[in-house]
């Protein structure tokens, strides 16, 4: 499902965090959102999902515009801090979250069993999530944002303290989500994911600075590095 951002800017009291962004993420499309801390990545997410409205600027999710009840049905939103009940157990959490898309029982169960397989938390899913580990509330609250086998998969952060073999295995699943045809938004600070993405837009003081297939930005630096784009942003402005 398609993506479409126009013209969004957003402002807090007397800070404008995003500024004019303009955007389109395709179906069958992983994309990466890069920039330092402040430059508005969660803000820019929290528009896409609908739990914050923009001041000005439309974004479309498909043919429906955001805020929209229906679109977040189409929705799998994993937030940058974990919102989990400790004082349930890591299945029970999936269930809880799980029931509220309307799946029979059986069903249910099924992409349970699933999603913790594929975040390697099955021998873990009885023990309660205030005695897991920061890395191990990551991997489940991906799992949450899988249940509903959304169109639209919203990542903040995903990986972090995650160990690298497991985070193989889980890219190796975005990339079936993505074969399926849909469209997952990535943020993240590792460059070594970014290079996994299909294109990638570097967000800077609230401003698309560039967007670009990876390998496109990278040929536009001397060293090759994504720094130096975010450094010649910085130059430019002083």
């Amino acid at each position: 499902m398609q993506v479409h951002l126009e013209h969004v800017s957003k402002r807090f009291k007397q800070q404008q965090v995003l500024r004019d962004i303009s955007l389109d993420l395709a179906g069958g499309e992983i994309f990466g959102l890069i920039g330092p801390s402040g430059a508005g990545k969660t803000t820019l997410i929290r528009l896409i999902t609908g739990s914050l409205a923009a001041d000005s600027g439309t974004v479309r999710m498909g043919e429906l515009t955001i805020p929209s009840r229906d679109a977040l049905r189409q929705i799998g939103y994993m937030p940058q801090n974990d919102a989990l009940y400790t004082d349930l157990s890591g299945s029970d959490n999936l269930l809880f979250f799980g029931g509220m898309y309307g799946l029979s029982s059986a069903e249910l169960k099924e992409r349970v069993r699933a999603a913790l397989r594929l975040v390697d938390l099955e021998s873990d899913e009885k023990k309660l999530v205030g005695a897991y580990s920061g890395g191990m509330k990551k991997r489940l609250s991906l799992a949450a944002a899988l249940l509903p086998e959304p169109s639209v998969l919203i990542l903040d952060e995903p990986t972090v303290g995650i160990d690298p073999l497991l985070r193989q295995k889980i890219w190796a699943q975005f990339r079936s989500l993505k074969a399926q045809g849909r469209t997952i938004l990535i943020t993240t600070h590792v460059m070594d994911e970014a290079a996994l993405c299909d294109r990638v837009a570097l967000l800077y003081h609230g401003t698309v600075i560039a967007c670009d297939r990876i390998d496109a930005l990278l040929a536009r630096t001397e060293h090759h590095a994504m720094e130096e784009l975010f450094l010649e942003s910085g130059v430019n402005e002083a």
